[in-house]
């Protein structure tokens, strides 16, 4: 049997009324220092408000909305990467996702089934301190699991592939999606330019002539985006998905970030899978920090690269009166990281897996500090696995987090044949 399976549990008996006094919250555009945040059920609430259980947090932390990954493909975070052979590099995606099919490593992955992928890429996700992310595939491949997994998933959107003559033709097409998206309020996700062949390189004009690019767009990639795209795009009020790492590995360039920042361009950062990009999100940042600087020689804002996984990204998905930010009324999405730096803006974007000491999504706890933050969930883990939680060991403390991702572990390493090492999940088993 391939692969292996895995379900949770009702939340049952986990803490719903709690604060995280002491520390300095990241809102994530303005700090509050020596604070605190009150959680009521799934929301923040204003932070004089009463809560049943008072968790010390203090000044070794600092206090973060939970990071959103604006771009993902859950079926796809494997490894190793796979990227062109000797000096070239590919002239769309199409040769790219010819290469990978036919690797060893994709011959490797078919021994896991889908669900088991979709489990490993939450926890890929999760121990970066992702809360929300967008799994770019039809949702008849994606709604068997979503509700399934200890993270949020979203659900609310339309796609397409690419927008061309040779994508994979996901969705009811482009106009129909794209409609769709508007009367619902959604994004419209889809790939676009991401190759230098003339169809690629007229993507912004195929969506325009179509009457398909407005504010519900979110256009990932746009290695080819030229000046003027880019001026269409600010002016339609589209979003950009960013994606360095995979983009200079298939390609060697990336899009015109810098002049996309200039012009205002709501621009947040994705992963893209682990067969091209970075291993998770904290990896993705660094990778974002470092190509802008050999681009251009300057540095890239701290606190504009949090802003691309926090409240970017919420507004790309029209989430963001709901996520992205630590405010009364917006869901109790929290994540709290060691403070390594007094500067917490730099402190998130050096972290590291190692540094991330709470999870919240929605309320519910899904990853910690046993030692600091295990009574807001103290009845279900004394329970066992039973209630949906199991405790790993990661950067030298015991952490709780909910499923069994040691487990999953083992099964895709008893699937595979032999002690697998997948590099977005910091523990040994």
């Amino acid at each position: 049997m391939k692969g292996i399976l895995l379900s949770f549990q009702p939340r049952m008996g986990i803490v719903d009324s709690f604060s995280l006094d002491g520390s300095t919250l990241v809102t994530p555009s303005a700090l509050h220092a020596r604070t605190s945040l009150v959680v009521d059920g799934e929301l923040l609430v204003a932070s004089g408000a009463k809560a049943r259980h008072h968790i010390p947090v203090g000044g070794q932390s600092y206090i973060y909305p939970a990071l959103i990954n604006v771009h993902d493909h859950m079926r796809g975070n494997y490894l190793p990467r796979v990227g062109p052979k000797g000096d070239a590099y590919y002239a769309n995606w199409s040769p790219w996702d010819n290469d990978l099919k036919s690797s060893g490593v994709y011959d490797e992955r078919s021994h896991l089934n889908v669900e088991t992928m979709y489990f490993l890429s939450a926890y890929k996700n999760l121990f970066s301190g992702v809360a929300t992310v967008n799994d770019h595939f039809p949702h008849e491949i994606n709604d068997p699991f979503i509700d399934r997994l200890p993270i949020r998933v979203i659900r609310e959107y339309s796609l397409a592939h690419e927008c061309s003559s040779y994508d994979l033709k996901w969705g009811r097409g482009m106009m129909i999606e794209h409609g769709m998206a508007v009367e619902r309020n959604w994004p419209f996700i889809t790939h676009l330019e991401e190759g230098f062949d003339a169809e690629a390189q007229d993507g912004v004009g195929i969506l325009e002539r179509a009457g398909c690019l407005t504010e519900h767009d979110l256009l990932i990639h746009g290695i080819g985006f030229s000046d003027n795209d880019i001026k269409t795009i600010k002016k339609a009020g589209a979003s950009v998905s960013w994606c360095p790492a995979s983009n200079i590995l298939m390609f060697n360039v990336t899009c015109k970030i810098r002049k996309l920042l200039a012009a205002g361009v709501n621009v947040a950062l994705g992963t893209d899978s682990t067969h091209s990009g970075s291993i998770n999100t904290l990896a993705e940042m660094k990778y974002a920090r470092a190509t802008y600087r050999a681009l251009y020689g300057e540095d890239l804002p701290a606190k504009l690269l949090v802003s691309m996984v926090t409240e970017n990204p919420a507004k790309a998905f029209r989430m963001d009166v709901r996520t992205g930010k630590l405010e009364a009324g917006m869901l109790a999405d929290i994540a709290v990281f060691k403070a390594r730096d007094d500067d917490p803006w730099e402190n998130l974007c050096a972290a590291t897996m190692d540094d991330l000491e709470l999870l919240v999504v929605a309320g519910k706890p899904v990853y910690g500090e046993e030692a600091r933050f295990g009574e807001l969930v103290a009845n279900d883990l004394s329970a066992g696995q039973e209630k949906g939680y199991s405790l790993i060991v990661v950067g030298g403390r015991k952490m709780f987090v909910k499923g069994d991702p040691a487990g999953l572990y083992r099964g895709v390493r008893a699937a595979v044949g032999f002690p697998k090492r997948l590099d977005y999940l910091p523990f040994e088993v």
